[in-house]
């Protein structure tokens, strides 16, 4: 009797355990995805958070100096749309255009001063990092998130005031 009150508490034991490890936890809902225009990119200016190449590898130049992320602020000048990257070494800006929701950019300009390392490097990832195909979505706190991938990484920006 005593080997059977131990496998009927045992199997007790197993049963509970696997019922408890079978439990779904509550689904989140996904990201909300947006037309990708000329008005939500100029909306914000653009704080990258994350940037990771394709095999989970955080993209490292671009985060040497936390208290500057890279930071893109879209804009229109008499007609004219551009991008500016913030807290590079070099000034750098670049023409851009939407087409079918795909952002284009195009004609870069920097100024050619022979910044040092790190911040050589950071400016060359800032530009590799704009060069992709953009979405738009908001995270669970409903902030605006411009999502940039290529065939090399994904990069994250958060929208931050102007």
């Amino acid at each position: 009797m005593k080997n059977m009150t131990k496998m009927i508490m045992g199997a007790t034991f197993v049963v509970g355990a696997l019922t408890a490890g079978c439990q779904t936890t509550a689904t989140l809902p996904a990201p909300v995805s947006q037309p990708v225009t000329e008005t939500a990119l100029q909306a914000h200016n653009w704080q990258l958070i994350d940037a990771k190449r394709m095999n989970g590898e955080r993209v490292t130049a671009l985060f040497f100096d936390p208290a500057k992320p890279l930071t893109l602020s879209f804009m229109n000048d008499n007609g004219r749309n551009y991008v500016a990257f913030m807290n590079t070494c070099n000034n750098m800006s670049a023409g851009y255009s939407v087409v079918n929701g795909d952002v284009q950019i195009k004609n870069g300009i920097s100024t050619m001063m022979a910044c040092p390392e790190p911040q050589a490097s950071f400016d060359t990832a800032a530009v590799a990092t704009v060069q992709g195909k953009y979405s738009l979505s908001k995270n669970a706190k409903k902030v605006p998130i411009l999502t940039i991938k290529n065939d090399n990484q994904v990069a994250y920006f958060k929208a931050v005031s102007k």
